[in-house]
Order: structure tokens, then sequence, then C-alpha cells
């Protein structure tokens, strides 16, 4: 006989999200903002940069910020954190009431450009001359 399956469903809040939270996704990923792009040079920098492994750019609300994916080096195994009575304060302020754990961080972002390929083709359409190797502005 086969029985309906049945959706367990568990309730997260703050207090409990983290333990809930099997990727520590919120500790995989450092972000910088940027100043606005505006000039080719300005994304031949951006391309540079989504050039090295790991490197991302994106535009959320916020502004521009470059994404290096790169795990904290104090997660132990389990995702926990390894140094958390002497974690760093910007960790200690960490709010997740709307984390990664709720929607990946990218669902925010206006624009994402991962790698070189898909900035490239942003650059090209923005820019109606655009050729790769532009000189520094003077």
């Amino acid at each position: 006989m086969d029985f309906p399956a049945i959706e367990i469903k568990t309730e997260s809040s703050a207090d409990t999200k983290c333990d809930l939270c099997t990727g520590s996704t919120c500790c995989t990923y450092v972000t910088q903002q940027l100043d606005v792009p505006r000039s080719k040079y300005d994304f031949e920098i951006l391309l540079w940069q989504v050039s090295h492994q790991g490197v991302g750019v994106y535009k959320d609300e916020d502004g521009w910020f470059v994404m290096f994916e790169t795990p904290c080096s104090h997660l132990d195994f389990d995702g926990r954190c390894g140094i958390y009575e002497d974690r760093p304060t910007i960790c200690r302020t960490h709010d997740n009431d709307f984390c990664e754990y709720d929607a990946p961080a990218e669902d925010g972002f206006e624009l994402y450009f991962p790698d070189y390929p898909t900035l490239l083709n942003y650059c090209q359409k923005r820019f109606k001359k655009w050729s790769t190797g532009n000189p520094a502005p003077a």
C-alpha cells in the first residue's frame, strides 16, 4: 500500500535559522562595494577582476560590488564557526532576519556578472564601440 508523502516543515527564526543552514552560505563569500563604473576603462578593470576564479561583480539596490567566492577559513567540517567566541565584530553583528537561508543572494541582484564572457557581453551592448585593450585614461 502506498502512503501519501507527508511534507514536514521546520519553522525557523533568527535564533534557530543558523542551526538549520547546512551550507553556511553567508560565510562562503566576501563582497566589497565599488564606485559606480561609468567609463570603458572602469569596465576594463571589472573584466580583469572577473577573469580570476571565484570573482564576480554584481549590482543591487545598494550599488556595485565585487564578490570573492571563498569560504571562511574558520568554518569547521560541519559548517559551524571554529572561532565563534572570538569571531570578528562583522560576524557578531551579522543580521540573519533575512539571509541566504531564506533566498539566494543572487535573487536581489539587478545585474550579475559571474565571469568574463557575461561581463564582456554586457560591455559590448552598453558601449557602441567596444574593444578590449583601450588605453588607460590620461
